[in-house]
């Protein structure tokens, strides 16, 4: 067989290769209902190329999926989105983001197979897509975080509103951010260790 140079399989790239100073690693996953930012936040805070496995929409998802509110988006996730953060010269902290809607949720179950925690990422103006998200990984009895994604034409509601809405307990954290950006995003990623970290080192 011919293999011209183009064909040529060279391996990972450099800077996708696990730091040799690496000796941990844990896992987070980041849920939500359909279209509230899930892909972008793993792209924007991924220190590596990251893996996306999103599919154009089609006509076999009219009537199934609920894209109300997002009537622009053309494409979804349809297994997982992954990634990868150095939290230190040590520690490494793979990112998995879940699929939107519900008829992919059985992937959950191999998603969250030995995740420390997830950050749950919501959409103001699609508060409702939201409720079972919650309330799966509180069946699962995952700790969680909430992410108050900020979209350009999302309402902002006071805290104490959000918490009321969502059934949130006092204890679980929330925090605004743009998962656009990638200080933002790890900025919620560092909010959920710390919260991990309270749950396995309570106050005396």
């Amino acid at each position: 067989m011919d293999f011209r140079s183009s064909d040529t399989i060279t391996g990972p790239r450099s800077e996708d290769v696990l730091p040799t100073t690496a000796t941990a690693a844990v896992k987070v996953v980041i849920v939500g209902g359909f279209g509230v930012g899930k892909t972008t936040m793993v792209g924007s805070v991924s220190e590596i190329r990251p893996l996306t496995t999103e599919e154009t929409m089609t006509q076999a998802g009219v009537g199934v999926d609920d894209n109300v509110g997002v009537e622009s988006k053309t494409a979804t996730t349809v297994a997982m989105d992954f990634g990868r953060i150095s939290l230190s010269d040590e520690l490494i902290l793979y990112l998995f983001g879940t699929p939107g809607q519900e008829r992919f949720w059985f992937l959950w179950n191999g998603l969250f197979e030995g995740a420390l925690g997830a950050v749950v990422l919501i959409d103001t103006r699609r508060l409702q897509v939201s409720f079972d998200v919650i309330g799966r990984l509180e069946e699962r009895g995952v700790p969680f975080v909430v992410a108050v994604n900020t979209f350009p034409d999302a309402p902002h509601h006071p805290v104490e509103a959000l918490r009321s809405a969502l059934d949130l307990p006092d204890e679980v954290p929330m925090i605004d951010c743009d998962a656009r950006l990638r200080a933002s995003s790890r900025d919620v990623l560092m909010t959920l260790m710390r919260y991990l970290h309270r749950l396995a080192v309570p106050l005396a």
